[in-house]
């Protein structure tokens, strides 16, 4: 949808209150009803159907009756109220033409009061040709239900928190100036997308300075996710600078690796096509001891370590959850050795406690009885006792060690393998007469033969 903004000199007071209305009606509904329009924006009876009616002219809010009769907001009315906002604060007085379009958000060039002119960000999250958000971005985090409006506000809120950060760490990412709701105003970056340079006077400089910044982020805890040639600045001095922030992910997240060795893929193929640039690839089978790592091999994920500060956890980054953050108190502190070490002893204590346990669990096992109904328990069983019996009562009070050497002992003795299957044999006899015991003993007699008849002829006449 283009943005207009010579609709915006005509809107009176009124249009921006039902705006309002409308969305603060959409924090609970996904169609707002016209009545509670009516009651949020407080106007004169009547009022309230004129101002949406000449909003809908300006298709600043979308008509549903398919339910009911309602309104919901458009991007346009979303965008109308953004800019309302940050006019009102003073940071731009103008719009200008648009300078960068996305699949997720526009680029428009605005202009403060004393003619600086900067760059606002609209984000315009649910576009055909990118749906697919919740799986593939963390804005939604535990919400099961979105709406497009509120993940564009969620998205522009961590860009704008990304940018701030990073400039204060000395990173090379456009000045943020201000946000309101899905609105970004960032300073304006003098230069080109890498993607539209055709030619570089000392390319590879270029690269090893991007190639920094990507390991850079690392130590500081964070992964661009989508770093390549589209959100890469460069101006005529061949100065580098980063944008399009929303997607990044701590160090932390489960596929922090995969993302960082695809931002470095993407610039390692870049370079090698557009400017011919040749990378020494080195197989496994090579000796290390033969290759300068630092010269030769591609920065690895495993081989990074945050010395340089923890981003992610000041900015909540996706991944990084508050068991991370116990564990990084827990490293600042210097505990984290003792806990290991106190943690493998009580390990060992436990499993030590655990075989004592179980070995007087083994010994003390009583036969089964011969109420058991099926055989593969009655053996099971039989086993357990038959190993119990076989030690020496005496010999119970004595060490682990002794216990099981004669247990070895009694197992390779054949007399004893003889007996146990004689056991064996007479717990499945008892286990089968029990069994013929339970069942009634006139089962196939009373089944209308001629001795029930009889039966009952004679308690008959015995009763006469």
């Amino acid at each position: 949808m283009k943005l207009d903004v010579d609709v915006l000199r005509y809107l009176s007071k009124d249009d921006f209150r039902v705006l309002t209305a409308v969305e603060m009606g959409m924090r609970n509904h996904e169609i707002v009803p016209s009545e509670l329009i009516g009651r949020i924006a407080s106007l004169k009876h009547g009022e309230t159907y004129k101002v949406l009616k000449n909003l809908l002219k300006h298709k600043l809010v979308h008509h549903d009756s398919s339910k009911y009769d309602g309104f919901r907001l458009t991007y346009l009315g979303y965008d109308f109220l953004a800019i309302k906002t940050m006019v009102n604060r003073g940071v731009f007085t103008a719009v200008g033409r648009q300078i960068g379009v996305g699949k997720e958000s526009d680029i428009f060039e605005v202009a403060s009061e004393d003619g600086t002119v900067m760059a606002m960000k609209l984000h315009r999250l649910g576009r055909t040709s990118f749906r697919a958000v919740k799986s593939k971005r963390d804005y939604l985090r535990h919400r099961s239900s979105f709406n497009w409006l509120y993940l564009s506000r969620l998205a522009a809120l961590k860009e704008f928190a990304f940018m701030k950060a990073l400039e204060e760490h000395g990173f090379p990412v456009p000045n943020a100036v201000d946000c309101n709701r899905h609105c970004v105003v960032m300073s304006l970056i003098q230069g080109y997308p890498l993607v539209q340079v055709k030619q570089l006077q000392n390319p590879d400089t270029v690269f090893e300075t991007i190639i920094g910044l990507v390991v850079r982020l690392a130590e500081h805890g964070l992964i661009h996710c989508d770093f390549n040639e589209f959100n890469i600045m460069i101006d005529d001095d061949e100065k580098v600078t980063m944008i399009d922030f929303p997607q990044m992910v701590s160090v932390s997240h489960r596929n922090a690796q995969m993302y960082f060795d695809r931002d470095i893929e993407c610039i390692y193929k870049f370079f090698g096509k557009r400017f011919n640039l040749s990378f020494e690839e080195h197989s496994d089978d090579i000796d290390n001891s033969e290759v300068d790592p630092d010269e030769s091999s591609r920065p690895s994920f495993s081989s990074i370590t945050k010395t340089a500060g923890f981003l992610d956890k000041e900015l909540a980054a996706s991944g990084f959850t508050r068991k991370d953050e116990d564990e990084i108190q827990k490293f600042i502190e210097g505990d984290v050795e003792e806990d290991d070490l106190s943690h493998g002893e009580h390990d060992s204590e436990l499993c030590q406690t655990n075989i004592k346990g179980f070995d007087s669990l083994h010994l003390n096992q009583e036969e089964p009885t011969s109420s058991c109904n099926e055989e593969d328990q009655v053996d099971e069983n039989l086993q357990s006792s038959e190993a119990g019996q076989s030690g020496d009562p005496e010999g119970q009070n004595s060490s682990n060690e002794e216990e099981d050497n004669e247990l070895k002992g009694d197992e390779d003795d054949t007399e004893l393998v003889k007996s146990l299957a004689k056991q064996r044999r007479r717990a499945m006899a008892q286990a089968r007469k029990g069994h013929k015991n339970t069942a009634s003993r006139n089962s196939y007699k009373d089944k209308g033969g001629k001795s029930s008849n009889n039966s009952k002829i004679q308690k008959q006449l015995s009763s006469w």
